[in-house]
């Protein structure tokens, strides 16, 4: 089956990546906004017996839905054989239940309205709380990938004397994998609470990692007010300056910046979302996911 995949606006460089890798054509496609803010969307290349692959990482999301689902019906009825979305970021996993009377469980909602217009789902790590898998909010073939490995080759190939850093328990199992993986050691942040309103933090053993290079790994950094919390814990340790890696770079506000100034040697995350801190590439393990998901369609 002949793969031609769209990239949706912001998305033009992974889409490229997955191309090559993929031995696919980039689709042309015309999509731009009506004075009265209506989205237009015209396909400019042939689809007919085609797979198309719609390319489109998911923050900040409610501006880039409707595109979406124009353009993947657009496709279908000029002939396209399926439509596979690729997402890396995946919106709408936060609310997973009914936290207060009233609400409505959004990543069901949203999972079916995806579900209603695109035959397959590539993601990277999304958020899974208290879900078990994808498949439970998805109802088409979908695959997770793990970046884990991806960010455990990047410390074996950039950092001499590593040592990850945990913020906390939750943290542990995460970070272990990524650890064990890049052949480091790892620590997680204690905490002992004195009292209602004091905690303190330390670092395990840090007499041990004085001279190696601490890594912070996180998932999503939104905010970054844990990783700016943990690295002033290991500036009072007396550890270097940390390097912080993060899967998804969502950085709301001047979250990016903040962390930045808080004293850390350097941001690393990966490809899912644009952001000049993006340094690893995952568009090869997308690339082969995503082929074995046509064949599941």
């Amino acid at each position: 089956m002949k793969t031609i995949l769209f990239s949706l606006p912001g998305n033009e460089e992974l889409t490229e990546l997955l191309v090559k890798k993929m031995d696919a054509e980039i689709g042309k496609a015309t999509l731009r906004n009506f004075p009265d803010g209506e989205s237009y969307t015209r396909i400019l290349s042939d689809v007919k017996d085609k797979c198309v692959v719609l390319v489109c990482t998911l923050h900040e999301p409610d501006k880039k839905l409707l595109p979406l689902y124009f353009l993947s019906h657009t496709a279908k009825s000029l002939g396209a054989m399926c439509t596979c979305l690729v997402a890396p970021y995946l919106a709408y996993m936060r609310q997973d239940k009914v936290f207060n009377e009233g609400e409505g469980v959004t990543s069901s909602f949203f999972g079916k309205l995806i579900s209603g217009f695109a035959d397959s789902i590539t993601t990277v790590d999304p958020h899974l709380h208290r879900i078990s898998s994808l498949g439970e909010v998805y109802k088409i073939p979908n695959k997770a990938i793990h970046a884990a490995d991806a960010i455990s080759d990047w410390i074996k190939e950039n950092i001499e004397n590593p040592v990850l850093i945990g913020p906390d328990s939750e943290s542990e199992q995460w970070v272990s994998e990524v650890a064990k993986n890049a052949k480091a050691p790892f620590t997680v942040l204690q905490k002992v609470r004195h009292g209602d309103r004091h905690v303190e933090v330390s670092v395990p053993d840090v007499d041990k990692y004085k001279d190696a290079t601490p890594i912070l790994v996180d998932d999503i950094i939104s905010t970054a007010r844990t990783m700016i919390e943990t690295v002033q814990h290991l500036k009072k340790a007396g550890m270097k300056p940390p390097i912080c890696v993060g899967i998804h770079a969502v950085f709301s506000g001047n979250a990016y910046q903040d962390l930045l100034d808080s004293g850390v040697e350097k941001i690393v995350t990966c490809n899912t979302i644009p952001h000049p801190s993006n340094e690893i590439d995952l568009s090869d393990i997308m690339a082969k996911e995503v082929k074995k998901l046509m064949h599941h369609i």
